[in-house]
């Protein structure tokens, strides 16, 4: 069998929002090397006797080097086994999926995408809102939190960021966000510009947080949650509730 190799998003966690051709390459795997996030209920779908490696990467925490996942992802695919590379949200978004595409063309081996719903997208329904609105909202820009260092990037369009008429969605900033929030508001983007904070999208601790972006920012100052969460910012997010479960 020739060496192939599916990427698989599973989406910010709930099996139920897994794609059904996710749902076919998790049964057929015989291998699957898998992110944290992509752990718990998705690994059921998994046929028995399949070979489950972990090989997920969290913030301030020991991980698998980049360059080793790579190189077991390419001699698993040798193999000729039915290799699966289980990403969480969508692997197309801040997910390293180019390294390991890299990887597998420089050792000739073909692959697939199969695309799942990022987190940001999970957040907004969990919040009961939409990411565009006409008149308000007719730009919706994605941002990472963080480098390769785990800092704020230096080189955002921090304009752009500030922008009072997109929405922003924050991938991986809970540390961070307090640094960005003071760029920002010097950039023109106003303190009370709503935000909704959503730790464990779609899981069943997720906690939904609505608030402004300085109040966040305070409020992220003293949080040690290692719970992964995506921040939403912009026009349309109003401030009905504080707190839902």
């Amino acid at each position: 069998m020739a060496a192939f190799v599916s990427f698989v998003s599973s989406g910010p966690g709930d099996p139920e929002l897994l794609t059904l051709k996710a749902v076919n390459r998790l049964k057929n795997a015989d291998i699957v090397l898998f992110d944290d996030l992509s752990s718990g209920p998705i690994l059921s779908f998994v046929k028995k006797g399949a070979d489950l490696i972990s090989v997920g990467k969290r913030a301030n925490r020991a991980s698998p080097k980049q360059h080793v996942v790579s190189r077991l992802l390419v001699d698993c695919a040798m193999r000729g086994d039915q290799v699966v590379r289980l990403k969480s949200g969508d692997g197309g978004l801040f997910g390293r999926l180019e390294e390991e595409i890299v990887a597998l063309r420089q050792a000739g081996i073909s692959y697939e995408i199969i695309p799942g719903v990022a987190s940001a997208f999970a957040a907004a329904a969990a919040a009961g809102i939409p990411l565009t609105r006409r008149l308000t909202a007719r730009r919706l820009q994605f941002v990472t939190g963080h480098d390769i260092e785990g800092r704020l990037p230096n080189d955002i369009k921090f304009n752009a960021l500030a922008d009072p008429h997109a929405t922003t969605a924050v991938f991986m900033g809970k540390r961070t966000f307090p640094q960005l929030q003071q760029v920002l508001e010097a950039h023109g983007l106003p303190a009370d510009t709503p935000a909704i904070f959503v730790e464990s999208v779609s899981k069943t601790d997720q906690k939904i947080t609505r608030t402004s972006v300085k109040e966040l920012a305070e409020h992220l100052k003293g949080d040690t949650s290692w719970a992964p969460a995506v921040i939403l910012y912009g026009p349309l997010l109003d401030r009905d509730s504080e707190d839902e479960h």
